[in-house]
């Protein structure tokens, strides 16, 4: 038996997963998120342990039996974050967030200190990562900055709770904007650009590798026996891929989480920087990916819901019985309500609903935004197909959908027929990332990484519906425009 724990943004989630590759127990605990400041996203360490061990009881409670058999644990986490520790160990302050804004200028810095940190780390220098915030610590909390003996990623310091150990995958790690991606290694020059060193980052794994056994304490406390392997886990982009099998060039999937994402498998590491796509080291030794990301995806929708009264479940709902001559008539909506990533690279940027009259309702609304995170996700597509010339783009073939917000048929026949592709749901398609870190754990354990990290059978298909795509089309003309007409207000 396995457990797969992902720490997401919004909570944790936790699963067993058997030797027969059955899941036989879920768990979740939220998790609060701060935004003390605009543009600024925190959330307090001690939140996730508490939320892990919420889980934990949960699954106790639901598979007994299962759980005493667990022989190895993986984690999966949000990327980006900055965990920055004193000379105990002690949380200097609350962790720096994935979605956090704050420190644009300090990337035109890093990159101006580092004029090859694009050819090193395969991506452009983004607010969201981990080394810009570092240097904004270093300029506006110098008391902090000069007490710092460590940096760690959000999951790597649940991991260092759980078994003592300082450690990071290769794919999270590639997020920081310190790993040499081609060499699967620290960057030295990266790490002095932002007054650190080696000394400051924890040691480096393969997702599949062991990297060391639950601490004797931990293990009794949650009742299972001693020696209980930890594996190196994932970012959870790249535990995802491992959860549905993408594991070969070519395969990938499209995420509808807190953040909506386009990824590729891809045999070698390929940057395309200047379409602001991401190049990272998979969570499977060998192998890299490259990926679209934007920064509200399942969240706009989520915070519709809240605004407007209604569950996402009604809503989704309603969008799903309107037919294409109400949504012909539905306003446009910018997703970014956090910014955005692929293809703009601007934190500035704000959501934006274009065309409302006093005859659309909520209905309307959700129809928008699911459309404009659609529009986003076909952005971020058509920059990686610009990019097929330096490494295999998506193409027609199909991806899995995976996410929260993959549960809504609506959104997921919405994108099927806006990316022009076949979107095949999986079996638990919301717990991708979990069962990743889960199927890692068994790889660390010595299971093979071809029987471990098969695809996973379809629950449903969407295929793009021609009418609908016609009519998409032109509505992502007009959406595409949005954007620069608008940018002098951002």
């Amino acid at each position: 038996m396995y457990l797969g724990i992902d720490l997401g943004t919004s909570g944790v989630k936790m699963l067993l997963l058997g030797e027969d590759q059955q899941v036989h127990a879920v768990a979740d605990a939220p998790v609060p998120q701060h935004r003390p400041q605009p543009t600024w996203s925190e959330q307090h360490p001690a939140h996730w342990l508490a939320a892990t061990e919420t889980a934990v009881a949960q699954l106790r409670a639901q598979a007994p039996d299962a759980w005493a058999r667990v022989r190895g644990v993986g984690l999966s986490g949000h990327m980006h974050g900055a965990v920055v520790l004193g000379a105990q160990g002690e949380v200097l302050r609350p962790a720096i967030l994935w979605n956090d804004g704050r420190a644009a200028a300090e990337c035109a810095e890093l990159e101006q200190a580092v004029p090859t940190s694009r050819q090193i780390t395969g991506n452009l220098a983004m607010p969201g990562f981990t080394a810009p915030k570092l240097l904004w610590l270093r300029r506006h909390e110098p008391e902090v900055f000069a007490r710092t003996r460590s940096v760690l990623l959000p999951k790597d310091w649940l991991r260092l709770q759980l078994t003592g150990d300082a450690v990071s995958d290769m794919s999270d790690a590639s997020g920081t904007l310190w790993l040499d991606v081609t060499r699967r290694d620290w960057s030295d020059t990266l790490l002095a650009a932002c007054g650190l060193s080696r000394a400051h980052m924890p040691r480096l794994a393969e997702g599949s590798d062991a990297t060391g056994v639950l601490r004797a304490d931990v293990a009794a406390r949650w009742g299972l026996p001693a020696g209980v392997a930890m594996a190196g886990g994932g970012g959870d982009n790249a535990a995802s891929a491992v959860g549905v099998g993408a594991r070969q060039a070519g395969q990938g999937f499209v995420s509808l989480g807190t953040s909506g994402v386009v990824f590729r498998v891809s045999d070698r590491f390929a940057p395309a920087t200047e379409r602001a796509v991401h190049a990272f080291a998979h969570a499977l030794p060998g192998r890299w990916h490259q990926m679209s990301v934007m920064l509200s995806a399942a969240s706009a929708f989520g915070w519709l819901a809240r605004i407007t009264g209604q569950s996402e479940v009604q809503l989704s709902t309603a969008v799903q019985g309107m037919d294409l001559a109400r949504h012909a008539q539905a306003p446009l909506f910018l997703p970014y309500l956090s910014g955005e990533r692929t293809p703009h690279n601007n934190a500035a940027a704000t959501g934006v609903f274009m065309g409302l009259r006093a005859e659309h309702d909520a209905t309307d609304m959700a129809c928008a935004v699911m459309e404009g995170v659609g529009f986003g996700l076909m952005d971020g597509l058509q920059a990686m197909q610009a990019a097929a010339g330096e490494v295999e783009g998506p193409s027609d073939a199909s991806l899995a959908l995976v996410g929260g917000g993959a549960r809504s048929n609506a959104w997921a026949q919405l994108l099927a027929s806006g990316l022009g592709c076949t979107l095949e749901r999986p079996q638990g398609a919301h717990a991708a990332a979990a069962l990743g870190a889960a199927r890692l754990a068994a790889m660390a354990c010595g299971g093979d990484e071809a029987l471990w990290c098969q695809g996973l059978p379809a629950e449903d298909r969407f295929t793009p519906q021609p009418a609908q795509q016609a009519l998409l089309q032109e509505r992502h003309a007009r959406f595409k425009a949005l954007y620069p007409a608008l940018l002098p207000h951002f």
